[in-house]
């Protein structure tokens, strides 16, 4: 019997997926995933994740723009988010979102950013998906001023890479964490042992594909969610527990932050 899986973070708009797309949907049910969170890299890919949500019911979605694009924000960002976020049910989320130092030095242009949408998920009661690269502490500052300013937020840290240090720090303010297939890397020694602090309550798992297929398809040129899979079971046997109970626990956790209607299908 499969543990149920919930993919939190999932880029299935891209090209890469558009020749065989119901094939791979086949795949994630085959493998015991029963919900999907589509993120959205920046709005205009609105329309076309819509799309994907609309043909696979099991799929959720997000609406943001990513620090990498931050660059492109525009004076009506703020309100066009916001309204497409109302506009559809299936929006469980904002993001995803954040801070990226690795690839980018633009700092205050993606702080003002990464603030708006705060403001954004918080005036609609959503949950953030935060990418968060090389800034840590930065993003550790923000968060805690924006609580002690605005209020709180709730949230996710997606495809997590950080110390188990920098992992305290986000667990302290209320937000999940989750980890990708960098998890089950060879050297990811830091990943690794974050992901045996976490508690049950606050712990998901992520593909983050087509990007960071985990081993043993890690030489694979396309990541798929069905194999989140692997994810859970390295992270159940770094934990010592069954990937039964890891699939049960996250699965869980998921459907909580994000409102996922499979919560009253699989635990009635």
């Amino acid at each position: 019997m499969l543990p149920p899986l919930v993919d939190t973070h999932v880029h299935l708009n891209f090209d890469v997926f558009t020749p065989d797309l119901a094939e791979i949907a086949q795949h994630w049910r085959d493998a015991g995933v029963v919900a999907l969170v589509h993120s959205c890299v920046e709005p205009s890919e609105f329309t076309a994740i819509q799309a994907i949500a609309q043909q696979f019911p099991e799929v959720y979605f997000a609406v943001g723009l990513h620090p990498l694009d931050a660059a492109q924000w525009q004076p009506d960002y703020q309100s066009h988010i916001h309204e497409l976020a109302r506009s559809d049910s299936k929006v469980v989320a904002i993001g995803e979102m954040g801070l990226d130092f690795f690839k980018a030095d633009n700092i205050e242009t993606q702080t003002r950013v990464f603030w708006s949408q705060l403001e954004i998920a918080q005036a609609l009661d959503l949950p953030v998906i935060i990418h968060c690269r090389d800034a840590a502490a930065t993003m550790r500052d923000l968060l805690e001023k924006f609580w002690q300013t605005q209020g709180a937020v709730r949230g996710v840290m997606h495809c997590w890479g950080g110390t188990p240090e920098e992992t305290q720090w986000f667990l302290d303010l209320g937000f999940y964490i989750s980890f990708s297939g960098t998890v089950t890397f060879k050297n990811a020694h830091g990943i690794k042992a974050a992901a045996q602090i976490v508690p049950v309550d606050r712990l998901l798992i992520e593909t983050d594909c087509p990007f960071l297929a985990p081993v043993p398809k890690r030489g694979e040129k396309r990541n798929e969610p069905s194999y989140v899979q692997y994810v859970a079971q390295h992270v159940s046997e770094l934990r010592n527990i069954s990937v039964m109970d890891l699939g049960q626990q996250t699965t869980q956790n998921a459907a909580k932050l994000f409102g996922l209607a499979i919560r009253e299908q699989i635990y009635v």
